[in-house]
């Protein structure tokens, strides 16, 4: 796999989804968080 292609993968990679609501998280596609802002904070109360 050469670095175009490596790169090309990532940017080819779907929206993350919330595992909670199923709306987009806007954060980086390799980023450990699974929910958003919203149901996070939620979850937290």
């Amino acid at each position: 796999m050469t670095l175009g292609s490596v790169v090309e993968f990532f940017r080819n990679l779907p929206p993350k989804q919330c595992s909670c609501c199923g709306k987009e998280v806007r954060e980086m596609h390799d980023c450990y968080t699974h929910e958003c802002e919203k149901c996070e904070t939620e979850n937290l109360k």
